[in-house]
This record gives structure tokens, C-alpha cells and sequence, in this order.
């Protein structure tokens, strides 16, 4: 063993991890450099090898060299006769053994394979006819239907090689073959496989596979002939065929079936198959799925090509109403079925459907028993489901994927035979009550179809219960199923009952049958907590449906959740089920309650009364909370912190049931019980000023007292903004604007002197993030942090924006304010022309035109604001309203930068009702022109700017902006 050979025995041994790491990399260089050098080199030493070294690596590692070669750097090679010989001699003389591996004589197809492709037919006609004249040898046989599979897919199947390369030399070695040899290859198939049937079935099935590729192109009278077929249906029927052969046969006779032809030829074709030979043996129609559904989807191509009206259609769907039956059963007993496939061909079917006869109306039962056979889980992983452990979710995502396309086909059924559907549901939800025999995973599916029939329903078919429903909601509203604890079944149920609601809406007499199923074990008491934490949910949407009709029920609702109340607000949150919990942790309970006892229909006493009941423990732990801090302080992460959290996510969302009229109108009392909740609350922020979640909390809870107390909350508000702003990070400061830009949409000018005592903090925290530096990114970098930077540079733009269009401009001029005056406008400016947003550059051109029309009247006096008009003016004018919009990353055709524009042209028109001729001559000598506008554009641009139309002064504005940017073709630079 030379050192050649060494090298390639080193890597190949390196798998094990037995070969120290020098030897290892000096052997990979030392075989990379062989590559690397001239390609007539690295061929000579490959073929030499192939034909000399007995060791299967080196031999690999030789063919795949040649492959390489062949495919990379053909054009290189000068020595085209002595490669075309020795390939062919190894196909031929120098055979390997027929113990080598199958992945080194498929590396030798794969190498003659690249070869063809370059060279056939010329300049070498010959490689086929030498081939055939070596059969039928066995190892000839072999590496002849290797090489057909590995043209197959290097170059022909137009399943993966689309560019226009791979499509003509595909089209030019198909077309040669077609010429020269391809009724030989044919007659050799059938040789072979008449030959090796019973001595080498395997040899005989390699063949078929091989055969079958290439049916889809070749003359199908080479292979659908009085000779082929009989033998290829003899393979399949034949008792003694080993299974291999007989599914290669089928496969042949499958591709013959799919042969793309004109729908009357391949009507004749189909009849003379005789299919039903096959169809009639159910045993053996179990093992070629494939063959059957294939075969029934070309006759319902051919129906539906033929039309309904045409003489050969009636022909084809007795064809297909053949092998129906035998479709179906292969659908409700194979397992291994291709469900892509299936949906394709039932879709297809039910689309020929308009008014379903009786027989169809069966294969439409049928249809349906596939789909709910689909739909099941398998067994295996029950246990799995019901935990949801990773196994478990992983299943949930594929089931879910694969359901799809079935509950298309659930839909298609519905529509066309919505009785059938309807009777076939009820049975199965019947069959699952009257029956403990049934699976988990069948009550599942029959409840899925159930909840998916709802879809097809009609908002008037639901109210009534059209057909079967109103026999079966009440059924379901009443079911308790054998297997009701397992965590799939109960969801279901759960979000079916509450798909049917609006029935229930209509027929008020099963209110406390839906109750129940919320209430009992089924639901908010089920075992599982995920289950319970869903019908909390699902139970807060039915009550935002049905709450009139509540009324009667609360005290009975009220008696069934206490329990489940005491438990979220006592349960220990720090544990990993539910810190972890996400939307649904079990508080829409609380916001169920808050619904229903929210309702005038209640009368304020009771409805005092209620809220009181709710109201004073949840607050009271709060208190007990703040007592046990001031003596022995508490951590973010203690138990009673993070119950904290909790309790007031309770409370938050108890107070949504209620609205501003009922608080602070008609009844005040509620009101009053709110802001004691509310003055309790706020305490958290002073005694736990650093503890962000309890913040968060209390943030949101502000943002309800704001929505429902109304004037009632105002004196609350200084000592709560001021208490936020302490120790405000990036991320507070986004939470607090959006509160503040809430609490300013809804009292107005009220807060003006509120906000003048804060602003100072808040533009020290906010308006110092400097917007005409990109902010830091690269290696090391938060990309959280910076992620929060952006997000407060957004929302800081927004609050000046509600401010000043709420008529709060004058803030910024208070004396506490004014220090920062000529930075924000610096910042305004530079965002108004160079954010990415646009949504946000529109926002601050927005300001600038309200700043305007506050600050700024129509003479020349005094200004109101120093230095603003001059600002305006010579800034923001030039800069923001032709510099930027000449920038070609200004893109007209962008919906969001023609809603930009508008604001720039509303820009100009007020400033010109502002400032006049003074903006007026600054413009047009210091910016248009400056930007070589011609002095007619100039002319015209005045005058559309002082007509009314600004539709046209919008059009004009930019053509003029276009045409400009063609005149200068980036020879400048504006900013």
C-alpha cells in the first residue's frame, strides 16, 4: 500500500476515531493537493487505480474523483477515448465483484452517467449498443439498470433539474435515445425480466424500477403491448412473486396508467388494462395502494376532460365507479398510503359533484369514514398528548399539518351533501356516547368533525339548528364521554361547545347545560390544568355572548368558581407549570365574573355587593403584601411578589366587565370601590419601586382605571407618573409613553399643567437618543437593548404628536421645558427626513405643520416663539420637503411614501398660509434652484402652490421632483 492509497485509508478510518488528527490532515491535504492539480493528472491516476487497488475506499475515492472531473472540468481532459474506454470496461471486463458495495457500482453509474449527458450523442454515439450487447449477463443487467437510474435522475426527471442547461441536454440525450435504442432497451426489459423472474426476482424488479422512469417519455406501445402487459399483470397476480417484483410491477403498470395522452386514447388505454383482475382480489389490493388510486384518478381525469356531456364520459365514470369500492377499502385498510395522494384524488371527485344521486351519496359516507380515519392520532402517543410533553407537542404540529388539506375536503363534502355530513357526524358523537369501546383518539376525531361542520354552517342555520344540529347541540351540551379526563378530548369539546354558542343564543333553555359543561369536571374543574385554564377562557367568550341571559344564573356561577378564584390568586406562581403559563394562566375567569356581574340587569345593590365580595380579598393580600415588605422587605422572585402579580391581573381583568358610564354615572358606588383598589395599588409603586414586573402590573392596571373612572382618576395621576418614572429603563419609559399618550387622549388640555411639571424628565430620559446617529450594532451588542432603543424612539415621536394635536403644544414652551426646546426640533428635523420608518418621518412632518399653526401667526411681529419661523423656514422647508424627497430612496411607487408626500404638501401649503412671500423666496432661490430647477418650473411651482387644488399641486410637485433627479443622476448630494 503506496502512500496514494494510505491516505484514503487514514480518512476512511478516521470514522472510528482511531487516527490521531496530524496523520488525519496530512492525509486530507495530501488527497485535496491531488485534486486540486491538473485534471488529465488526476484522471490517469484514478483509472489506474480503479483497475489496480483492490481496497473499496480507494476505489470510492477514485469514482468520485472521476465524477468530479467529468462534471467540473471536462473541458480540461485531453485524453476523452482512454476515459469512454475504461469506464466501459468496468462495465464490461473489469467488473467489480458482486459482493462490492451497492454504493460503489451506483458512484460508476453516476460517473458514465455525467459522461453521457456531455457527450451523447456525439461525439460518442456508441455507449448504448455497447451496453446492450453485454446483456443479459447478471452483472450486466445490474449495472445497465443502475446506469438508466442514475440518468434518470442526474439529468432526465424534470422533477429536479429545471434550468434551460439540464432541459436541452435532457431533450438531446432523449431525443438520440429515442433514434437509436431505445425499442432495443424495451425488448431487453422484457427479456430480462422473462428471464431472471424466478432466478433472480431481485435483478428482474431493479429492471422494472429502472423501466418504469422512463415510461412517462418513451413510445408506450414499446411497453402497454400484447406482450408486456401480460407478463407485468401476471408479476402482480402470480401467488409466487415475491412482494419486491410484484410492487415493481405494479409500478410499471402505474407509470403506464399516468401516461399523459389525449383523454380518448387514454380512455381505450384503461379498458384495455382490465384493471378489474386486480380490483377483485382484496388481499392483494392491500399491497398496491398506489396502482388502485392511481388508476381511479386517471378515469376521473378522463370524465372530467371528456366533459359530461361528451359519449366516452359516461364510459369513464364506469370506470371509476368500478373501482370505487375497492378505492375505499384500500383507504380504511392500508396504512401505508400516501394521504397527499388520497386528498387529491376524494377533492377531485366531490368536485364533479352537483347534485349527488344515491349511489354517490354512499361514496360520499364513505369519503367521510376516510376522513375521520385521517384524522386520528395514532395510539402510541396518547399519554403523550395528554401531558403535552415535547413528544406530545411535535405530534400536535404534524397532525395539525396534515389535517389540513382533509378538513378542505371536509368543507367540499359539507357543501355538496350537507345531510349526509350532518347524519354521518351525529352517529359518530352517538356511537362515542352509547359505546366506552371507542378510543380516545376516535372521540377526538368525531368531536374535531363536529366543531368542523360548524365552519359550513350559516349564522342563521346555526341560531336555528338547521337539520340534525338541533338535535345534536343538545346532545353534545349534555355528553360526558368515557374518556372526557384525556386532555385532547376535553379541549375539543370544549371549543366545540363554544363554536355552537349562538344556538344556545337562540334557545335559552340550554343555558345550564352549557354551564355545566363549563363548570363541572369537563371544564374549569378538569384535572388537567391546561384544560381548566382553556375553559376559563372559553367560558369569559361565552358569557361576552350570552351575559343577558346570565343574569338569572350569576349567584349559581359565582358558588361554581369560587374555588377555581382562591386557587389562582393562592397557587404558587414561582413553580415551573405556571410562571411559565403565557396567555392563558386562568384570569379570564376573573374577566368572566367582571362580564356577567358588570350588567345594569343587576341591581346596583347586588351588584355591590358582588363586586365587594371579589374585591376586598384580592386587595386585602395586597395589603398584607405591602405590611410584610415594610418589616422584612421581599425579593422579584418570592412567592408572595409573584402572587402579587397575579392578583392584580385579576383585578385588571375584573374591571373590564364594567364601563365608564356604570362607574362613574349611574352607579358611582362601583367607582368608588375602583379607586380604593386603585389608591392600594399604587402604593406597590412606591414600596417596590425597582421590582419591574409589579410595575408592569400596575401600569396595566392603570390603563383600565383611565378607561372606567374616567375624571375620577385624575388626582391619582401625579403621584403615579411621577412614582414611574423612577428608575425608568428604555423598556419602562415605551410603557410609560404609552400610558401618558392614553391618558392625554382622553382628559386633553386638563393635564397641561401635570405634563409641565413632568416633561423635563421625561425629554432628559427620551429626547437624548441621538436620531441622526444609526443606533450600535455588531459583535457584542444587545440586540434586545437596541430593539427597546428603537421601539422608544417610536412611541417618543407619537406622545409630542398626541400632545400637540391635542392642543398641548404649549408644554414645550413652559420654563421647565424650554431647555430642551432646540434639541427635540433638531431631532424632529432630522428624523422628518432620514428615519426608516416613513410611518413615523409622516408623524413628525405632522407636528411641524401643527407647531406651525400654534406658534406662528400671518404677519411678520412678534414671534411667539423665537427663532421658530427662521427655523422652519431655512430647516425644515429645504430640508424636509425637497433635499429628502429628491433622495432617490424616496420611492413613489411605496404606499407609505405617497402618504408621506401628502404631509410634505400639506406642509407647504401651510407654511405658504404662514409665512408668505418670505418662505416663498427662500424656497425657490435656495432650494429649487439651488438643485437646478429651471427657472419656469420654478414660476409654475408658485403658482400651483397658490391655487386650491391640491390634488394638482400634488401631481405637479412630483413630476417636478422626478424630473429633477434626472437632471442631475446622482451628481448630488443633498442633505
Amino acid at each position: 500500500m503506496d502512500d496514494f492509497e494510505r491516505a484514503i485509508m487514514l480518512i476512511y478510518d478516521s470514522a472510528g476515531g482511531s487516527v490521531e488528527s496530524n496523520l488525519l490532515l496530512q492525509a486530507i491535504e495530501f488527497c485535496e493537493r491531488l485534486k486540486a492539480g491538473p485534471p488529465p493528472s488526476l484522471l490517469r491516476l484514478c483509472l489506474d487505480r480503479l483497475h489496480r487497488s483492490p481496497l473499496v475506499p480507494v476505489q470510492f475515492w477514485c469514482l468520485q474523483s472521476l465524477h468530479d472531473v467529468i462534471r467540473l472540468s471536462y473541458s480540461a481532459l485531453d485524453d476523452l477515448p482512454l476515459l469512454r474506454a475504461s469506464l466501459l470496461s468496468l462495465f464490461s471486463d473489469r467488473l467489480f465483484p458482486s459482493s462490492s458495495p451497492p454504493f460503489l457500482k451506483n458512484k460508476l453509474a453516476q460517473a458514465l452517467a455525467a459522461l453521457i449527458r456531455l457527450e451523447y450523442p456525439s461525439p460518442w454515439p456508441s455507449p448504448f449498443l455497447h451496453l446492450l450487447s453485454l446483456l443479459p449477463s447478471p452483472a450486466a443487467v445490474d449495472m445497465f439498470s443502475r446506469l438508466l437510474t442514475a440518468l434518470d435522475d442526474d439529468l432526465i426527471s424534470q422533477d429536479y433539474h429545471l434550468s434551460s442547461d439540464d432541459v436541452a441536454a435532457a431533450t438531446r440525450v432523449k431525443d438520440a435515445m429515442r433514434l437509436q435504442c431505445v425499442p432495443q432497451i424495451a425488448h431487453a426489459w422484457f427479456d430480462i425480466v422473462l428471464l431472471y423472474r424466478s432466478s433472480d426476482p431481485a435483478l428482474a424488479a431493479a429492471t422494472l424500477d429502472a423501466m418504469r422512469r422512463y415510461i412517462v417519455w418513451i413510445d408506450i406501445s414499446l411497453v402497454a403491448n400484447d406482450a408486456f402487459l401480460p407478463l407485468l399483470f401476471d408479476l402482480i397476480l402470480s401467488h409466487n412473486t415475491p412482494e419486491p417484483l410484484r410492487a415493481s410491477s405494479a409500478g410499471c403498470v402505474l407509470a403506464v396508467v399516468s401516461k399523459r395522452m389525449e383523454p380518448h386514447s387514454k380512455l381505450n388505454l384503461l379498458r384495455s388494462l382490465q384493471l378489474n383482475r386486480v380490483l377483485a382480489e382484496c388481499e392483494l389490493v392491500q399491497k398496491l395502494p398506489a396502482l388502485v388510486i392511481g388508476y381511479a384518478s386517471e378515469a376521473l381525469d378522463c370524465y372530467k376532460r371528456l366533459g359530461s356531456q361528451n359519449d366516452g364520459s359516461s364510459s369513464a365514470m364506469e370506470l371509476l365507479e368500478e373501482a370505487l369500492p375497492t378505492v375505499f377499502y384500500v383507504m380504511q385498510t392500508c396504512e401505508e398510503l400516501d394521504a397527499g395522494n388520497v386528498v387529491e384524488f376524494l377533492s377531485d371527485y366531490i368536485s364533479t359533484m352537483k347534485m349527488p344521486s344515491q349511489k354517490q351519496m354512499v361514496y360520499v359516507g364513505q369519503i367521510l369514514e376516510v376522513i375521520r380515519g385521517q384524522i386520528c392520532y395514532d395510539p402510541t402517543f396518547r399519554d403523550n398528548l395528554d401531558v403535552r410533553d415535547k413528544i406530545g407537542k411535535e405530534q400536535e404540529e404534524q397532525m395539525a399539518e396534515h389535517r389540513k388539506d382533509l378538513f378542505l375536503l371536509f368543507r367540499s363534502v359539507c357543501r355538496v351533501a350537507p345531510d349526509v355530513t350532518q347524519l354521518f357526524v351525529r352517529n359518530l358523537i352517538a356511537g362515542a356516547l352509547s359505546s366506552s369501546d371507542m378510543t380516545v383518539e376516535e372521540v377526538e376525531a368525531a368531536l374535531t368533525l363536529f366543531y368542523r361542520l360548524g365552519e359550513t354552517v350559516s349564522e342563521d342555520g346555526m341560531k336555528t339548528g338547521s337539520g340534525l344540529l338541533r338535535e345534536m347541540v343538545p346532545l353534545l351540551l349534555s355528553a360526558k364521554f368515557s374518556c372526557h379526563s384525556h386532555r385532547s378530548v376535553a379541549l375539543v369539546y370544549l371549543e366545540t361547545i363554544t363554536r355552537y354558542l349562538k344556538f344556545v343564543q337562540e334557545n335559552g333553555q340550554y343555558i345550564p347545560n352549557v354551564l355545566a359543561a363549563f363548570l363541572d369536571e369537563r371544564g374549569v374543574h378538569h384535572p388537567n390544568l391546561n384544560v381548566s385554564r382553556r375553559a376559563s377562557y372559553l367560558f369569559m367568550r361565552a358569557v361576552k355572548l350570552l351575559k343577558p341571559k346570565l343574569v338569572p344564573f350569576v349567584d349559581t356561577i359565582l358558588q361554581s368558581l369560587q374555588d377555581a378564584l382562591v386557587q389562582y390568586t393562592s397557587s404558587d406562581w414561582t413553580s415551573k407549570d405556571l410562571k411559565y403559563s403565557g396567555f392563558e394562566d386562568g384570569s379570564h375567569a376573573f374577566e368572566a365574573i367582571g362580564l356577567l356581574i358588570g350588567v345594569e340587569e343587576i341591581s346596583p345593590e347586588k351588584q355591590s355587593e358582588y363586586l365587594a365580595a371579589l374585591l376586598k380579598p384580592l386587595y386585602g393580600q395586597v395589603e398584607m403584601l405591602l405590611i410584610d415588605a415594610k418589616a422584612q422587605g421581599l425579593e422579584e422572585s418570592s412567592p408572595k411578589v409573584m402572587s402579587s402579580q397575579q392578583i392584580i391581573v385579576a383585578l385588571n381583568a375584573l374591571s373590564k366587565g364594567f364601563s365608564e358610564r356604570t362607574v362613574t354615572a349611574s352607579r358611582p358606588s362601583i367607582g368608588l370601590m375602583f379607586k380604593q383598589t386603585l389608591d392600594i395599588l399604587l402604593q406597590i409603586l412606591v414600596t417596590f419601586p425597582n421590582i419591574k414586573p409589579l410595575r408592569t402590573k400596575v401600569t396595566s392596571y392603570l390603563h383600565r382605571m383611565v378607561e372606567i373612572l374616567g375624571t375620577m382618576v385624575l388626582p391619582y395621576l401625579p403621584m403615579a407618573l411621577n412614582q414611574l418614572l423612577v428608575d425608568s429603563e428604555p423598556k419602562d419609559m415605551v410603557d410609560f409613553l404609552v400610558l401618558i399618550n392614553q391618558v392625554i387622549y382622553k382628559f386633553g388640555t386638563s393635564l397641561e399643567s401635570m405634563l409641565e411639571e413632568i416633561f423635563p424628565t421625561i425629554a432628559s430620559r427620551v429626547f437624548l437618543i441621538p436620531a441622526s446617529e444609526p443606533l450600535p450594532s455588531g459583535h457584542g451588542i444587545n440586540t434586545e437593548e437596541i430593539r427597546e432603543l428603537q421601539e422608544l424612539q417610536r412611541i417618543s415621536y407619537a406622545f409630542i404628536h398626541v400632545m400637540v394635536t391635542h392642543d398641548l403644544s404649549s408644554v414645550l414652551l413652559a420654563p421647565n421645558s424650554r431647555g430642551y426646546l432646540d434639541a427635540i426640533m433638531q431631532l424632529l428635523l432630522l428624523t422628518s427626513c432620514n428615519h426608516k420608518d416613513l410611518l413615523v418621518r409622516k408623524i413628525c412632518v405632522q407636528i411641524f405643520v401643527k407647531l406651525i399653526k400654534d406658534w406662528c401667526s400671518n404677519d411678520a411681529g412678534e414671534e411667539k416663539v423665537p427663532g421658530f419661523r427662521g427655523f422652519i423656514i431655512n430647516k425644515f422647508a429645504p430640508s424636509c420637503c425637497l433635499y429628502s424627497v429628491l433622495d432617490k430612496s424616496f420611492e413613489f411607487r411605496d404606499a407609505n411614501t405617497l402618504i408621506l408626500f401628502g404631509e410634505i404638501i400639506l406642509a407647504q401649503k401651510v407654511m405658504y398660509e404662514k409665512f408668505g412671500d418670505d418662505f416663498i423666496a427662500y424656497f425657490v432661490s435656495n432650494g429649487l434652484l439651488a438643485a437646478q430647477c429651471p427657472q419656469d418650473s420654478a414660476e409654475q411651482y408658485y403658482q400651483h402652490l397658490q391655487g386650491n387644488d391640491n390634488k394638482a399641486f400634488k401631481s405637479f410637485y412630483q413630476s417636478l421632483i422626478e424630473n429633477l433627479r434626472q437632471q442631475q443622476n446622482g451628481s448630488l448630494v443633498f442633505r
